[in-house]
């Protein structure tokens, strides 16, 4: 039934049994008015309009829930759907909204891919660059000024080379540092459990967070990408709590699951309560989606914030018992 005569059809019901009442009912209406009639009258009218009140809101009820969720709709939490029953305008209506949304969060996902393949891309020339020009020539650099320390004579002179020598290392480990977080040779080289675990020690070295590690042995394989989603979202939950949350100790987890395995960060700061999300969770939210993985964020006021993401295996589908999982007692495998 089209929307036009559904709401024709309730107000219908309505008038014809406001007819029925005054063919069959023991009510009459004297000229002037009595006041009983009076109340009567009015109170008929009361009923039906509460009555044709009632009815439209069911019958428009499910364009209530289309409106809230048009308006709380977001492409990176996918699988928000209204249930369809039965035919007509309504029914038609909210099947073509999700229909908009499968195509939606599928070309969303599609270029998501591609611009963060393009980033990837992007990161790797970058950090080739600096290892090979840029680090390259402070190297020449610093060989120089050790030369020319080494000629001469103690003295003011010597110390301000000396000076300039100490600075250019601390600039060439920081140029090498950046390079190694733009390009994890590690995770390429070594595997996941081996870069998460350099990336801890790494952010402990250069921002103080007591960062500890708990790993499960036994992880399941993982493909290429997949490791390269979790390596980024653990790199990027430690930069906010570095960054935003005046966390003084972050526990890095990662856990296995009956269908994959959940990558946990939780800190003790100060937490992001109500705020908007930012660019750095929603660029988790997006290499989430790459490969079929579910991100939750837990977090209170005062109470620190909890980054879990679970990502299946190769062909499976984000396992529901990942959050639950990352709860349970880990292996623990040091601190940092």
């Amino acid at each position: 039934m089209s929307l036009f005569w559904r709401i024709f059809g309730l107000n219908a019901v309505v008038l014809g049994a406001a007819t029925a009442l005054l063919l069959w009912a023991p009510v009459t209406v004297s000229v002037p008015v009595l006041l009983t009639e009076a109340v009567v009258l009015v109170g008929g009218l009361a009923v039906m309009l509460v009555a044709n009140a009632a009815l439209l809101r069911i019958g428009l009820a499910p364009l209530d829930r289309l409106t809230r969720l048009m308006t709380t709709v977001d492409l990176l939490r996918p699988g928000q759907r209204l249930p369809v029953a039965g035919q007509g305008g309504v029914a038609e209506l909210i099947r073509a909204f999700n229909d908009m949304l499968d195509r939606l969060e599928a070309e969303r996902a599609a270029s998501s891919a591609r611009v963060l393949s393009a980033q990837e891309a992007e990161r790797r020339r970058i950090a080739q660059e600096l290892h090979d020009e840029v680090g390259q020539s402070m190297t020449a650099v610093l060989l120089e000024l050790k030369r020319a320390a080494d000629r001469v004579p103690d003295g003011e002179l010597r110390a301000d080379l000396l000076h300039a020598q100490e600075t250019t290392r601390e600039s060439l480990d920081e140029v090498r540092r950046i390079a190694r977080r733009l390009r994890p040779g590690v995770l390429e080289d070594l595997g996941l459990v081996s870069a998460l675990t350099a990336l801890a020690g790494d952010f402990a070295t250069h921002t103080g967070l007591v960062v500890r590690r708990r790993f499960d042995t036994g992880l399941p394989p993982l493909d290429r990408e997949r490791e390269l989603v979790l390596y980024r979202v653990a790199q990027e939950g430690l930069t906010n709590a570095a960054r935003h949350a005046d966390a003084e100790h972050v526990e890095l987890g990662l856990r296995r699951t009956a269908g994959g395995v959940v990558l946990s960060v939780a800190d003790d700061g100060r937490g992001v309560g109500l705020a908007r999300e930012g660019a750095g969770i929603r660029g988790m939210r997006e290499r989430a989606l790459l490969v079929g993985a579910s991100l939750e964020i837990e977090s209170s006021p005062g109470g620190g914030t909890r980054v879990l993401l679970s990502v299946p295996t190769a062909g499976d589908e984000p396992a529901e018992e990942g959050a639950e999982e990352a709860g349970r007692p880990g292996k623990e495998s040091g601190t940092a």
